[in-house]
């Protein structure tokens, strides 16, 4: 964070959203280390990478026009924090990695696919923002619609030809001679890429590709009671496709954080809760906390209940899905016993042995609990 962001990216203070975007990937069509050799091209890209980092998210460019640095940026993790990437055509991709798949996606690169591919990310989520829904935000990097030609791939002018290296074929045909004849050799149009079909004064932005690599906010709608490991499927939020091709789609996986109090057992919930022998032996009714805010569970120990014992209370578990009932909560009992007694507890217990005709020890007196602290 030695050096000025704004600088890094070329841009005034006053930039816009648009502007700081054109100038990343200005910058980064020139550095990345795909296109340029030159010795320290990796270090540039990577600093221009955090630059864009901190200046294309609101929050963090403001506290860094505040106070002229950000805590951890420059760590990596162009999520956010919302996200874990796990991309599946890839794995960990990031802004550098779009661009070595956009520089992939010339027209140099035979066996062209236009259809863009499907993505994926890990969203964490807590127990209590499934039993409710929510929305969540998630920030992730893909080759998205160039904003210029709006997809097409075609500048000023621009317009679709055949392809002048092919005829239009998709392939060129070379003649070798040998000694025993002509050998002809079919192999996939280079210029094409095997479409047959070139662009006549291609956008400069995303020179005809009609996709450029960009960062993507995105809010996610997560539904009420949805499980560990459940997708949900964005259609068209994927990788976009080339020249208007249709887009991938954004699968989003929901992780779900394991919680200090309940654990949930499908739409079951399971918790723990303290009794003394005094209500395990002659019953009660305690209350405990909810899955939901301010919400309390009303738990009717039995007469007798055991040590370990699980109490059933119904419909107080986890919101099923895409159903307005509800699940149970199972509460794992646990039998308390005192350190310490008072003079009269110990009678009454003594009294409560006495009468069921069970042997206990004599109760000690100040000089021996005096001896037991020293030994």
């Amino acid at each position: 964070m030695a050096k000025d962001l704004y600088e890094v990216l070329g841009v005034g203070k006053n930039a816009s959203e648009d502007e700081i975007k054109k100038a990343f990937r200005k910058q980064a069509r020139e550095l990345h280390p795909d296109v340029n050799k030159a010795a320290d091209a990796e270090d540039r890209f990577k600093e221009l990478n955090e630059a864009y980092d901190v200046l294309s998210d609101p929050q963090k460019r403001s506290q860094y026009d505040r106070f002229g640095s950000i805590p951890g940026a420059g760590q990596g993790g162009y999520g956010g924090g919302y996200v874990d990437l796990e991309d599946l055509f890839g794995g960990g991709f990031g802004m550098g990695d779009l661009f070595s798949s956009f520089f992939g996606g010339g027209s140099s690169r035979t066996n062209i696919r236009k259809e863009g591919r499907d993505m994926g990310v890990g969203l964490r989520l807590s127990l209590e923002e499934v039993a409710v829904g929510a929305k969540k935000e998630i920030v992730y990097d893909r080759l998205a619609p160039c904003p210029d030609c709006g997809g097409s791939g075609f500048g000023a002018d621009g317009r679709e030809v055949v392809c002048p290296e092919c005829g239009g074929q998709g392939r060129v045909v070379t003649v070798q001679r040998t000694f025993l004849g002509d050998m002809q050799t079919a192999t996939t149009c280079k210029n094409c890429g095997g479409t047959g079909k070139t662009i006549e004064n291609p956008c400069t932005e995303c020179d005809g590709q009609g996709r450029v690599p960009d960062r993507q906010r995105l809010t996610v709608e997560v539904p009420v009671g949805i499980r560990d490991s459940q997708q949900l499927r964005l259609s068209g939020f994927g990788e976009a496709g080339m020249q208007g091709a249709p887009a991938g789609d954004l699968i989003v996986t929901c992780r779900i954080q394991l919680h200090e109090f309940f654990e949930r057992d499908g739409d079951n919930l399971h918790a723990r809760a303290n009794i003394s022998i005094v209500q395990a032996a002659l019953g009660a009714e305690i209350s405990i906390g909810g899955i939901f805010e301010d919400e309390k569970v009303k738990v009717r120990i039995p007469e007798g209940c055991q040590n370990e014992q699980v109490v059933t209370v119904r419909n107080y578990g986890m919101p099923r899905f895409k159903s307005s009932a509800r699940g149970d909560m199972h509460v794992h009992v646990n039998v308390t016993i005192p350190k310490k007694l008072t003079k009269s507890q110990r009678e009454l217990l003594e009294a409560l042995a006495a009468d069921m005709g069970e042997e206990v020890a004599e109760g000690r007196s100040p000089l021996q609990k005096l001896r037991d602290v020293f030994n």
